[in-house]
């Protein structure tokens, strides 16, 4: 059996918080192979940042077990742990060029120079920035400073890299950017990394798998595909990309497939994701993506409901409507854009139709 690059078993930090006691991180148990990545994602305040300073070391567990490649590390100091971190601010030397700032530590853990040289020269070129040792922070933008902040780590040949919400700040594009550049270099090197975000495109674009968090606890973990397609929950459901959460009673239950009624006496089969939890005669909550809804000129046919159109918003790839459904609801739903395509307006009454391949019931 392989051993894990990380193993989290039972990991707990409670804060002592104006003589309360604070439980920042409640029993988080999680196994990383070599070579992945798994994005810590979740809503400010959820416990994913304090649970990467406590692998780092900068905190010390209430309770639970820390191991790295095997090898206790609950209570071990930071510069004992074999991990390079990387901040969310830049935290370069401004008085030193960008081929100092990447060599401190190498030279700090008394490396020869004729071997700070050629790593330093391989960490730059890796990250882009081959030609860019004697310049200094000041001169660089913010993309290339977070570059520099990553080959300061790579250089050091860590065990796990650890980064905490590393592209905050920077504006869109750059961003895009440099989440690929980042799991490009990731995958190259074949290096673990932990990374931290709340932002649910960096996760889905970069990760192997996902570590959902919600108030200290793990919600779920899987691909970013199975997070998306198969949520355990109603939190995962809404904030793991955009979904439509409706209340509708539940007529029968066959294995995995659900049905409900709907308005008009029709009835909707879909698939559940935890069947053992919903009971026929009480409300369950149909969870459909926008993209997965289709709005239609309005027809009393079975399968389709009214609604009306609250706004439609043009944006580019596709029109998102906003609909009023009346006792039920509202929801979203995205309409792919083509050139003369018809586009509803406010207040146009129509029909919509709900994808129940793809469509998904949980528990109320």
């Amino acid at each position: 059996m392989t051993t894990p690059a990380l193993e989290l078993v039972e990991v707990t930090k409670i804060f002592q918080k104006d003589k309360e006691k604070v439980k920042a991180v409640d029993s988080v148990s999680l196994s990383v192979s070599k070579g992945e990545m798994v994005i810590f994602l979740g809503p400010s305040g959820c416990g994913k940042t304090t649970t990467l300073r406590m692998i780092a070391g900068f905190e010390l567990p209430t309770s639970g077990r820390i191991s790295i490649d095997g090898a206790e590390m609950t209570n071990v100091p930071v510069n004992k742990r074999g991990i390079g971190f990387v901040f969310q601010n830049y935290a370069l030397f401004p008085h030193m060029s960008v081929f100092n700032n990447v060599a401190y530590g190498l030279r700090s853990r008394g490396e020869a120079d004729s071997i700070i040289q050629g790593k330093v020269n391989d960490a730059l070129a890796l990250v882009g920035l081959a030609n860019a040792g004697n310049r200094y922070p000041n001169q660089l933008s913010g993309g290339e400073q977070q570059r520099v902040a990553l080959a300061r780590v790579l250089v050091m040949e860590p065990k796990l890299l650890l980064m905490d919400e590393p592209l905050s700040n920077l504006d869109a594009k750059l961003r895009i950017y440099m989440r690929t550049e980042i799991r490009r270099i990731q995958k190259k090197l074949g290096i673990t990394c932990l990374y931290v975000t709340h932002d649910q495109a960096e996760a889905l674009t970069m990760a192997d798998r996902i570590m959902v968090m919600n108030k200290g606890r793990v919600e779920q973990v899987g691909t970013p595909y199975d997070l998306y397609s198969q949520p355990q929950s109603l939190f995962v459901a809404d904030f793991i990309g955009q979904a439509n959460i409706l209340k509708v009673p539940v007529t029968g239950i066959h294995g995995e497939t659900v049905q409900a009624a709907m308005p008009g006496g029709w009835v909707l089969s879909a698939r559940a994701t935890i069947p053992e939890r919903i009971e026929p005669g009480k409300n369950a909550s149909l969870v459909i993506r926008p993209e997965n809804v289709l709005v239609v000129s309005k027809a009393q046919k079975e399968g389709h409901l009214p609604a009306r159109v609250m706004s439609a918003i043009f944006m580019g790839s596709h029109i998102e409507y906003h609909l009023d459904l009346g006792n039920m609801g509202s929801l979203i739903a995205f309409s792919s854009f083509k050139p003369g395509m018809h586009i509803f307006n406010e207040d146009d009454e129509v029909s919509v139709v709900l994808d129940s391949a793809v469509s998904m019931f949980l528990p109320a």
